[in-house]
């Protein structure tokens, strides 16, 4: 398969970092998905694909071990690559590695191909016209399981920015990892640094969705995560794990 994996190498900018000179959590969510969707461009099933087709890809998971938070300054080499299908999911693995080779990040995610006018997951051996590679190596070999509920301690408030909508017309899935980081609030994110966060995505947001909810409960170095517009829809759940910060 040409092209099976795609590599980039550029160096972490100031405006992409925190106070503490390390990657945003929406900075790397949206580097994923770049790296996501520059690929499947490449591969003939990206923006032209869809758009022509009027369908588009969904993702339902993201799983991503931090090892290293990049940090200001380092030239960082992306890749990402296809991983495994079956008949209506699609896995993609990525990884980011320092200057001198070392793993930073590594993760996994999982993506549906949708009708936009019904709504309804497509087959996907029925529009990939191309071949999906075998003996692969996985970056971050993980099952995309159901995530367990939890009792909420607290719930913040947050509103649907016009910048936070993008091209499909809903609120863009990177938004969903800093409400859940903002959320833990700003002691525990001042002491402790993010070392892994796992979402699993249910129902898009609407843009003109006047406020989202954000519930939360703080478990030591591991705090969950609750999205929700009003009372019964749940948009979204998402795991982060921390570490205490040096």
């Amino acid at each position: 398969m040409a092209n099976a994996k795609l590599v980039v190498r550029r160096e972490l900018q100031t405006y992409q970092c925190d106070r503490y000179g390390n990657m945003r959590p929406g900075i790397l969510m949206n580097e994923l998905q770049g790296m996501g969707d520059t690929h499947a461009e490449m591969l003939g099933a990206g923006r032209t694909f869809i758009h022509e087709n009027n369908i588009a890809w969904v993702v339902t998971h993201y799983l991503v071990d931090i090892v290293e938070m990049p940090h200001n300054g380092e030239m960082l080499t992306y890749s990402s690559w296809p991983a495994v299908q079956d008949n209506l999911r699609a896995t993609r693995d990525f990884e980011i590695r320092g200057v001198d080779g070392r793993l930073l990040v590594r993760a996994t995610s999982q993506w549906i191909l949708i009708d936009l006018d019904r709504r309804r997951p497509l087959r996907l051996n029925e529009w990939l016209k191309m071949d999906w590679p075998t003996d692969v190596v996985r970056a971050y070999d993980r099952k995309f399981e159901k995530f367990a509920d939890f009792e909420s301690e607290k719930t913040h408030v947050f509103k649907c920015r016009f910048d936070d909508i993008d091209e499909n017309q809903h609120i863009n899935n990177a938004v969903y990892a800093v409400w859940a980081t903002e959320s833990a609030g700003y002691a525990y994110r001042d002491s402790h640094e993010l070392c892994g966060i796992e979402l699993n995505y249910k129902h898009e947001i609407a843009p003109d969705t006047p406020e989202v909810f954000i519930d939360v409960k703080i478990d030591g170095l591991k705090t969950y995560h609750r999205i929700r517009t009003g009372d019964d829809i749940e948009n979204a759940q998402i795991v982060c794990y921390w570490k205490s910060r040096k």
